[in-house]
């Protein structure tokens, strides 16, 4: 049973798993759909405006007059030649850019090192101590929110080395699950701009701008020098310039934050996702520029899964940022697509589960009574054994000629065998109550019996045994009403085993109070012993057949255990109930009620 409710959870828990990686590949697919969508968006809306940008800047150039042409030949010789200069510079800038990309796809925990630190402290092995990586937890744009970030510095100023060379160095670092330092990598990129080309750019700009002051005020440009030499329409050549000025704007200044969630909701929505997400924007260089905090917030986004696109791919060049979206609830958001398959499976476990479970329990229960059955039959053959055995020695003692001779002597014994036979006759008869209860077949009769002179009664006859032990009776029926409708046999011996029991559970100076009242329409008679007591686990457990309070292996107690299941069974075919209170060592009160004749 163990083996086949272990291969159910393993195939189930193979399906859930199986299930919820289709879901999340789907979920995936769905998100990087969307970001695509908005981002063709976004790049359509900026055309859009570019349009009317053009088209005012047209109009506005209709009305003035075109200026004469001065220096074209020269400031389009110098335009070229920064253009291609940038060309150069942006080759070298984008070489490196790849690798730093590279890297930082590798590796989450990168840190740039200035060049002359390298050479102070990390280059050389008797200084590296002195190199302290540490995270700090810096604020954001967004209040009472912080990003995690890495430093590097030095614990202790020691003569600076400067660099000699002008490569670009990254220290990447390694923490464990605890987030302490267990290592670190050092890599070395090609620089990351050529200097001697920028000075030539920025050279050539300063030209570039005098001549460009000096056209000013004539009305003529560059771009109409452009136009000119190139057999081309001046507006169709601004058109060009203009497209390349708008992507020289900074990227922020490119994109409305606010319009990019409302159509990331709306494309999000369109395919059946309507759950709250985070917004970043970055920039080609990594750096945050833009981040939303929707109701999903976090304290970091590390360990979420992201979803990036790229920006206005149509620029020449790279393109300039990226957009990334993180859902921090992923994982509840498939688990509630999920919910139609998850439920019914959560159910049928549940269901074998507990069918599992209710048979270990039966089973241990069975287990249980069979125990207490045989303690039953065991403790049984004692109790017949002792009045079999006592018979069998006086009837052999008849035999006697002597003693049949001494008539006192016949007449002790024949009193012996008849009490021993009165006492197997009981046993026997317990025996038989107690098929008739668990058959239902014991008939109870139904008659008015008077409970204070029943309980009276059946005290005066334990009066004997109860003066034998040394112990007393102490009886107070103050109750006024007592008659109840019950079989007055079976409501005797009810008393008769809860008194027995306070006798047989004694110890030294047994003193047992017995008192009825009136509570309501019942009678309570309640019977208190201040005998052994019982514990809590003892309490719950003493009106189960067969269940006698353990002694060990010592026999001191006679009985079968069936007393209190007796009493506890046939009150409750009288309409009545019994309550119990003990503690060890300081005794037992047991309460009685029964409802009065109306």
């Amino acid at each position: 049973m163990s083996l086949a409710l272990i291969g159910v959870l393993a195939m189930q828990f193979y399906f859930l798993r199986d299930s919820y990686r289709q879901k999340s590949q789907l979920f995936d697919e769905s998100v990087n759909a969307a970001l695509t969508a908005v981002a063709g968006k976004l790049e359509r809306r900026e055309v859009v405006d570019f349009a009317k940008v053009q088209q005012e800047r047209n109009i506005e150039k209709s009305k003035q007059e075109q200026a004469k042409q001065q220096l074209l030949t020269e400031q389009l010789q110098l335009q070229t030649q920064i253009e291609d200069l940038r060309g150069k510079l942006n080759r070298v800038y984008q070489k490196f850019k790849n690798q730093e990309d590279r890297l930082n796809r590798l590796y989450p925990n990168i840190i740039y090192i200035d060049n002359w630190f390298y050479e102070t402290y990390v280059r050389r092995p008797q200084y590296q101590d002195l190199v302290e990586i540490s995270i700090v937890k810096k604020p954001t744009s967004t209040p009472l929110y912080y990003e995690e970030q890495i430093e590097v510095n030095a614990i202790k100023p020691i003569p600076r080395i400067e660099a000699k060379d002008d490569s670009t160095r990254f220290l990447v670092v390694h923490f464990d699950d605890l987030k302490r330092l267990v290592g670190r990598d050092l890599f070395v990129l090609p620089p990351r701009s050529d200097p001697k080309l920028s000075q030539k750019i920025f050279e050539l700009e300063i030209k570039l701008n005098k001549l460009s002051k000096k056209n000013a005020g004539q009305g003529f440009n560059v771009y109409d020098s452009v136009a000119m030499l190139g057999g081309k329409k001046a507006d169709y050549i601004e058109d060009v310039a203009i497209g390349m000025e708008l992507a020289k704007r900074p990227l922020k200044d490119r994109l409305n934050i606010i319009i990019v969630q409302e159509l990331l909701k709306e494309e999000l929505a369109q395919r059946e996702i309507k759950v709250p997400f985070n917004i970043e924007i970055w920039s080609t260089s990594n750096i945050l520029l833009n981040n939303i905090l929707n109701e999903a917030e976090l304290n970091s986004s590390k360990n979420n899964t992201k979803y990036s696109t790229a920006l206005f791919k149509g620029d020449i060049g790279a393109a300039p940022g990226k957009l990334t979206i993180y859902f921090p609830n992923k994982k509840a958001i498939i688990a509630d697509n999920m919910s139609y398959l998850l439920l019914p499976m959560l159910a049928l476990l549940f269901l074998l589960v507990g069918c599992f479970a209710y048979t270990l329990i039966i089973i241990f229960r069975q287990k249980k009574v069979s125990e207490m059955k045989t303690d039953f039959i065991n403790n049984m053959t004692h109790e017949f054994k002792t009045p079999v055995a006592t018979i069998m020695i006086a009837s052999e003692s008849l035999k006697d000629p002597d003693i049949n001779a001494d008539h006192k002597r016949v007449q002790k014994l024949a009193n012996i065998i008849y009490d021993e036979n009165v006492r197997l006759g009981n046993h026997i008869e317990r025996v038989l109550d107690l098929a008739k209860l668990e058959k239902e077949t014991l008939k109870l009769d139904r008659e008015d019996v008077h409970i204070n002179d029943l309980v009276a009664a059946v005290t005066d006859s334990m009066q004997l045994r109860m003066q034998n032990i040394g112990g007393k009776f102490s009886v107070d029926l103050a109750a006024t009403k007592d008659i109840v409708v019950g079989d007055e046999l079976h409501f005797s011996n009810v008393f008769y085993n809860l008194m027995d029991n306070a006798i047989k559970y004694s110890k030294g100076d047994l003193h047992v109070n017995i008192s009825s009242k009136n509570v309501g329409d019942n009678i309570v008679i309640t019977i208190a012993d201040n005998g052994i007591g019982m514990s809590r686990d003892h309490l719950q457990k003493i009106f189960d057949q067969f269940y006698r309070i353990p002694t060990g292996n010592v026999h001191n107690v006679k009985g079968f255990g069936l007393g209190l299941s007796y009493v506890q069974d046939i009150l409750r075919r009288l309409n009545g109930r019994i309550t119990v209170k003990s503690e060890k060592d300081k005794g037992t009160t047991f309460e009685v009620i029964l409802p009065l004749k109306k």
